[in-house]
């Protein structure tokens, strides 16, 4: 599963590294200054993930600046900003998925519950079980539908019997809105399905192993409007049993989905509310002129 997931980041971690640090289509914004810290309300009470001063660096570059931010409990976060921002680049921090990148650091106080995600006796994998995640393209594996979403209970040994795995693969399946469609052919190829049909398999996979968090790097944008409308609504209803941080190039989608929304610009994070405050009263000059449409 790992395997799979390392090859996806690593290309879109070298995508990171290779844009430009300010891009072409911001520099009328530059003279705008930054906030001292950022605005609005980064932080909750009680928190599922609690990150602080997180700073990340492919080789001398900087990719993220000293962002601090809470992540709630059975909340949506969606984390939007113009290409190249950075907000995919801090989410793969969030489950260590840099690991795989050689000339990536993470510095600062990253946090799962009390859970120190950057301890070095932390076991990796049993991290990214607790913090699933999906990426922007569907990636099943070429295995049946049933041995894609059976792979991690089988990996991390949460089934002794087929009982139980046949259970977790349909308990999984119908979370993840696909076990009417697929019922029937559980024992075809994964890859066969239709895009949106991959994805929601995917999104299947990561709940198998019953992670805390899900994390989804722009899951939608290689979907068409039909199946993207199946994702939000699957959205809605996984965050009654998970805590999820979504990466969108589209503002109308995280007006949809999410609770709060996290505005990034250049690496940092320039303001943080609930989701109607963002798009309809911006605190920040920044965040209003990227809602607005001015540049991004």
């Amino acid at each position: 599963m790992d395997t799979a997931r390392e090859l996806d980041n690593r290309n879109r971690a070298d995508d990171d590294a290779a844009k430009p640090l300010i891009d072409v289509e911001e520099r009328s914004m530059q003279d705008t200054p930054y906030p001292e810290k950022t605005v609005g309300k980064p932080f909750v009470d009680a928190p599922k993930m609690k990150l602080r001063h997180v700073n990340v660096f492919y080789a001398d570059n900087q990719a993220i600046h000293d962002v601090s931010l809470d992540i709630g409990k059975n909340e949506v976060i969606s984390l939007i900003g113009p290409s190249g921002c950075g907000k995919s680049t801090f989410l793969r921090s969030l489950n260590r998925m840099n690991d795989t990148i050689d000339i990536c650091r993470v510095k600062g106080e990253l946090h799962l519950d009390d859970q120190d995600l950057y301890d070095p006796k932390l076991d990796v994998v049993e991290l990214r079980a607790r913090v699933g995640m999906v990426f922007q393209k569907p990636n099943p594996f070429p295995k049946s539908i049933y041995d894609n979403v059976a792979y991690g209970p089988r990996l991390h040994g949460l089934a002794d019997k087929k009982y139980d795995l046949d259970e977790i693969v349909e308990n999984s399946l119908r979370k993840a809105g696909l076990w009417t469609e697929v019922k029937d052919r559980l024992h075809s190829p994964g890859t066969g399905l239709s895009g949106g049909q991959q994805q929601r398999l995917c999104i299947a996979r990561t709940i198998a192993v019953s992670p805390e968090v899900v994390l989804m790097d722009e899951p939608c944008s290689a979907l068409d409007p039909i199946a993207t409308a199946k994702i939000e609504e699957l959205i809605d209803e996984l965050s009654e049993s998970y805590t999820i941080a979504i990466v969108t190039h589209s503002m109308q989608q995280a007006a949809r989905v999410s609770h709060r929304t996290a505005y990034f610009h250049l690496g940092r994070l320039i303001e943080v509310n609930d989701t109607e405050t963002v798009f309809t009263k911006p605190e920040h000059e920044l965040t209003e002129a990227y809602i607005t449409g001015r540049f991004g």
